[in-house]
Parts: structure tokens; sequence; C-alpha cells
């Protein structure tokens, strides 16, 4: 194992003191050293966290660290290749990446495919890189870094679950919201038509959805559980709803919405009269460590009224609850409702692991 510490140290030491990126579960230890300070910020994608480090260089000379899991890399391809590459730009930068799906270590089916091609992935964009498993490791990625600024080159760490040593002063997660987010969940699927279809974002919406369906015997024929893709929920909702008589609801969370926000305005303006969007809003990175979202910051109401939808709805506490989920089922319109709620509070939520079953059953009509 290593020390946080270790690793922000020897950044510090080559002269790295700016950190954007998205929070993983792997280096959320990583993401809660950074809490607060004035030279790290959380992006709303990878994309833009590399983006951001690009400005960071050409103002400073600095080299910054961009922080991400193995499956961000694919949103970081189009800055990493059209403007920091070596034949580009030649924009120097570290990556640190937290490597799920690792040959290693057992993972979910989605992380085993990224997992698997993470490394080559690397070796084709012509990026050095250092798996980091102990502080001996620590030498060879020194090396790397100053080849980064002497070559005006992108080099990367890849860090397994497990390798970061938990920080005894770890950051609880705050509940920004009062509203008991599985309390919510089953009143909506107690209302829910029996022909409807719903689609869930990645991370704890999936999983919280499908534990709730069996635990309360609701069928659950009708999920589909977005198992990655994070940020293109409403995308899959919407090709999925154009061509569907039966309503669709869109269940996503307010760092998934962030993510590709343009999505939504493209689902606000071609959706149908199906199409149901539902914004669980805990303000938080909530399967990854709790960080910020700042979502609390929006107002969704005028928002998606500005991005198409015809309708907006809000659920804040259980007062009329019942009848709000009522009144936004029936409308026959493209409908956003935003729900504040709390983080999870259920211990050792399940995983989808049938994936095949549950696309066929999905598809049935």
């Amino acid at each position: 194992m290593i020390k946080v510490n270790t690793l922000i140290n020897l950044l510090k030491k080559n002269n790295t003191n700016f950190f954007s990126g998205v929070p993983d579960s792997i280096l959320k230890e990583l993401s809660s050293y950074l809490k607060n300070k004035r030279n790290h910020i959380i992006a709303t994608n990878e994309g833009a966290a590399v983006s951001i480090g690009i400005g960071h260089y050409l103002s400073t000379k600095k080299i910054p660290c961009i922080y991400m899991q193995n499956s961000g890399l694919s949103n970081a391809l189009n800055p990493l290749i059209s403007i920091a590459h070596k034949k580009v730009y030649s924009i120097p930068l570290i990556l640190v990446i937290g490597w799920r799906g690792s040959p290693r270590i057992k993972d979910e089916p989605q992380h085993n495919v990224k997992g698997k091609i993470t490394q080559q992935l690397l070796k084709l964009l012509n990026i050095k890189y250092t798996v980091l498993k102990s502080n001996k490791d620590f030498a060879k990625f020194d090396k790397q870094i100053k080849y980064a600024k002497k070559s005006n080159s992108i080099v990367a760490c890849l860090i397994e679950r497990g390798t970061l040593q938990k920080i005894i002063k770890s950051n609880s997660k705050k509940d920004f919201y009062n509203l008991d987010k599985e309390f919510f969940l089953k009143k909506l699927l107690e209302e829910l038509p029996s022909k409807s279809k719903v689609i869930a974002s990645t991370g704890y919406n999936s999983r919280e959805l499908m534990y709730l369906r069996k635990k309360f015997n609701f069928n659950n024929s009708k999920d589909f559980y977005m198992v990655g893709g994070m940020g293109h929920t409403s995308s899959v909702a919407l090709g999925f709803s154009l061509s569907s008589k039966n309503k669709t609801f869109c269940i996503d969370g307010d760092g998934s919405f962030l993510m590709h926000l343009g999505s939504i305005m493209t689902a606000g303006n071609f959706a149908n009269k199906n199409f149901k969007y539902i914004l669980l809003n805990n303000n938080t990175h909530d399967s990854v460590g709790g960080q910020s979202t700042n979502a609390d910051n929006i107002d969704f109401d005028r928002l998606s009224k500005s991005l198409g939808f015809k309708k907006f709805y809000s659920i804040k506490k259980k007062q009329n609850l019942r009848k709000i989920i009522k009144n936004f089922i029936k409308i026959n319109s493209p409908s956003f409702l935003e729900v504040k709620v709390t983080n999870s509070k259920i211990k050792k939520l399940p995983r989808p692991n049938d994936l095949i079953k549950i696309k066929n059953q999905f598809m049935k009509k």
C-alpha cells in the first residue's frame, strides 16, 4: 500500500501543485486529501478535467495532475489526442488513473472490458506509465515525470483497488437534503404504470432500484441498468422512448446529469410525450466518496424549461409526494422531475450481474 501524501509530495517535488479530475472509488482517498484545496477542481467529466489542466499549463508553464477512473479515459481521449498530444501542441500532463478491472483483481463485467485494454490504450497513445503498487515504484514514476517535463509529454500512473492507504480522518458523506432516497424510490415504484420502462443511471441509482424491486416484490423485467456510460442515461432513454408506445422513465443522478449536460438538451428538444426524466439530486458523487457536485447551485426549474421540457416538478419532502408523482406520470408531455434526496443508506447494495438476461427481458414488448 502507499500513502496519498507520498504521491502528493512526489508531485510537489516536481513542481506540480494543480489538480483536476473526476471522483473515482479507487482514488477517493486522493480526492478526499485534496478536498477544499484552492488548487483543486472537480470537473464534470474527464475531458473537461484534461482541458482545465491544459489551460493551467498554458498560463503557468507548470504541469498539472489530472485524475480519473480508467473508464473515463474514453471521455479524455479527445483533448488528449487533439490538443495535448506530442504531435499537436505537445503539452505535458500527469495522469493518475484508478485502474478498475485490472487483470489481478476480480471486478464487474464493464470494468473487466476496460481494464483489459487500459495498458494497450496508453501504449497506443505513446504515454509512458507506471503501475503504482508500493513505495518502490515511485522511483520509476519520478523518472517519467522528469521525462514529461523535459520532452513536454504525457505520463501516467495506474493505481489498483486497495493500493491507497485509507486516510484516518476520512470525510464522512454529508446529506445535503432530508428526503430519504429509498422512501421516494419505493413510492415511485408503487405508482409506475405496469407497462412503463425504466432506464437508471450507473452507480447507486441502478443498484438501489434493483434492490428495492426485489425487497418489495416489484417486477424488475421493465428495468435497464446503466452499469457504465455515466452521463449517457438520458440519451439511451431518449433513443428507446422515440420508438416505444410505453412511458419511459429515465432515473438519473446529478453527477451523471452534469457529465454530459448537452445530452439532456437533446432529450428536451426531441423527446415525445412518453419521455419522463427524474433527477435524483443529492448534490453528491455518492458511490465514489461523497464529493460535492455543486448541483445545489442550479435552478433546475428554469434550466429544464430552457432545455425544452414542457413541465417541471419538484419534490423536497414527503408532503404531497404521492400527488406530485401521480401528476408527473399522468401528464402527456416531456417532463422533468427533480427530487432532492439523501445519500444512499442501504449497506452492501447488490450489483446487476446477468446483463444479457436483463437486456433481453427489457426488450420484450
